[in-house]
């Protein structure tokens, strides 16, 4: 923990720190209708945080969460290999631009070297706000031009 924080990934018992990732995602995506308004109960959590192919890493300093990222392994059929998604990462304001995203996008790939995963990737939104975290994938990895679609079940 030398950097002032420490990274954890979210085990079985991880109930309560699921549920500080929500309230961290709710407020630094300015979006806590999608992250808090309904919660999953304690069973559906469990479960989640049971699966192997469920990565969810806490950036703590101290008891403090600073930052979080939700990944996911997705096994492919092409091929007897999987991927991995990185669905949401956030650093809180006071801790951004100290290492933080980058050690939690680390510890991704500490677990896609474990589970065998040929890729890792992300998304970005592409607005002003976004262009730091443009600036890291692009310092971490290859940037393709893709389209993203949203459609409803």
């Amino acid at each position: 923990m030398g950097r002032g924080f420490a990274v954890e990934r979210l085990g079985p018992d991880g109930l309560d720190r699921l549920r500080q990732v929500n309230d961290l995602f709710g407020a630094v995506f300015d979006d806590r209708d999608s992250y808090c308004r309904r919660p999953p109960d304690d069973a559906y959590a469990a479960r989640l945080l049971a699966r192997e192919d469920t990565i969810l890493l806490a950036a703590l300093s101290g008891e403090a969460m600073i930052g979080a990222l939700a990944a996911y392994v997705l096994p492919k059929f092409e091929q007897a290999r999987s991927e991995i998604y990185i669905y949401d990462l956030a650093v809180v304001p006071d801790w951004r631009r100290r290492g933080v995203a980058t050690a939690l996008i680390d510890e991704v790939r500490r677990i896609a070297r474990a589970v065998g995963a040929w890729v890792i990737y992300v998304q970005a939104d592409t607005g002003e706000e976004d262009a730091a975290a443009i600036a890291l994938y692009d310092s971490l990895g290859t940037r393709e031009e893709v389209l993203h679609f949203d459609i409803a079940p």
